[in-house]
Parts: structure tokens; sequence; C-alpha cells
């Protein structure tokens, strides 16, 4: 099973790209993020017509998130608990056959310091809370999307420049590892230890073309699904088509 996260940076603007990636890639299920289209906006006929089931939670201008499927689908969540005055969309989360999944835009953070960076920890805190719960249920879970955090300095390109940057801040690594530390494998590390991957180049200074780039979008696996892991590849190619998202699409592949 190719599982896949692509944060498309507007699904509407970029639906051509997403269209021509799914054509050609082929993901048995996609995770997306930064729709920036509210509910009523997102492009149903175009992903059905593409062979999908989807579900999405909109928001205007900003956010979003989405699954896309072979499968069917069938919501188990949408938003994280504990702060019943966020109304930003950034989690969504599934049961395709067995596999429990979530979509996750985790919040950028910038500038820090601010109320920005302490919503990010704040949404992380939470984020924890809900990945300790899915753990315990002994299922196969998979926490997917784009996360905003280089967990190392092997996953950003000059990183003594990002070190007051809400991406690499000291106290959102270490909430990256605190998930890790529960028990989620970070698949693409599993896979590739040592390898430079990014996964995402800025729009400016020529950023992909001299592959100055972030590793920010993951997958977090949970303990029943790690022997399964077969594939962690990047589709970086996607990043340098005509009006492309920031983004590639990243994508694992699980076994039986």
């Amino acid at each position: 099973m190719k599982i896949a996260t692509y944060n498309v940076n507007g699904v509407n603007g970029r639906l051509p790209v997403l269209l021509r990636w799914l054509e050609e890639a082929q993901p048995d299920i996609v995770c997306l993020q930064e729709l920036k289209a509210p509910q009523e906006k997102f492009p149903l006929e175009a992903i059905t017509e593409a062979g999908y089931n989807a579900i999405w939670h909109g928001q205007k201008s900003w956010n979003g998130v989405a699954i896309l499927s072979k499968k069917p689908i069938a919501e188990r969540r949408r938003g994280l608990d504990g702060d019943d005055e966020d109304v930003q969309s950034r989690y969504l989360e599934a049961k395709i056959d067995d596999l429990i999944i979530g979509c996750i835009y985790l919040p950028n953070g910038n500038p820090y310091p601010g109320p920005k960076f302490d919503y990010k920890l704040k949404w992380f805190e939470r984020l924890q809370a809900h990945a300790e719960m899915l753990i315990t249920l002994d299922k196969p879970v998979l926490l997917i999307g784009d996360f905003n955090v280089m967990p190392t300095e092997k996953d950003v390109y000059k990183p003594e420049k990002w070190v007051n940057d809400a991406l690499f801040r000291v106290e959102v690594r270490e909430a990256f590892f605190g998930l890790l530390n529960q028990g989620w494998t970070d698949a693409v590390r599993a896979l590739h230890p040592d390898e430079v991957i990014y996964t995402f180049w800025d729009y400016f200074r020529n950023a992909y073309e001299r592959n100055a780039g972030l590793r920010i979008d993951h997958f977090l696996l949970s303990p029943e699904l790690k022997g399964k892991l077969k594939k962690a590849e990047v589709d970086k190619h996607v990043r340098g088509w005509e009006k492309t998202s920031d983004h590639a699409p990243v994508w694992i592949e699980l076994g039986k």
C-alpha cells in the first residue's frame, strides 16, 4: 500500500499539479495540507474523477486538511481536544480498512517569540496527548503531514541560520522527539538514517535549484506498522513543475 502526504499550498490553484501527480504516482491514500479553501470550495468532482474518495476540513483563505483514498473512508474526528476556541482546520482523522490515519498541518509558529509560537507549542501539546491515546489502542496508526519542524540538523540547509526560527527552535524539536518517545517511528529516517532529504524548498533565492531545503513533512508509524515499512521516498521532481507547491509529495510503502 502506497500512502502519501502533500502540502498543496492551495488545492484549487494547484489542482492541475495535484491531478497530474495523482495520475503519475497512483498512491492508495493521500493526506493533503494547506487547502486554502472553505469547505464548499473543495474540488470534490475532480478528485472523484481521479478515482478517490475524500473527506476534508476546509477553512477560508488558510489551513485546511483532506484525506483521499481509493478505498472507502470513515471519518473519526476533526480537530484536537484541549482548546474549544481553536477554529483552525489543522487535524483530520479517518479509518481506512484497518488503518487509522491522522492528517496534520501543524502551525508554523513564526515569528519567534510571540503568540503564534506559543500557539504552536500548545497545539503540539494537544497533539502529543491525542497521539499518546492513539498509540495505546494497539492498532495500526499513522500520523501524517506537514509538522513544520526540522527534527535534526540533517533536516535543514545551513542549520545555523535557523536557530531562532519557529520550525527549528529547540522547544519544537523537543516536542517532536516527545512524540517519538511515545513509540512512534519516523518512517523516512528509519529507512534513510544518514541521507540529506528535503521535502520543502522556498520559492525565493533559487532554493530548489540549489537544493536549499527543509524536511518538514513526516510520517509517524505506530509500533504495529514499523515492521511493514518497505519504502519511503520524496517525489522531488514535482517541486520543479510549473505553478507547483513549495512542498514535494512524500510517500511510504507498507507491506503485509
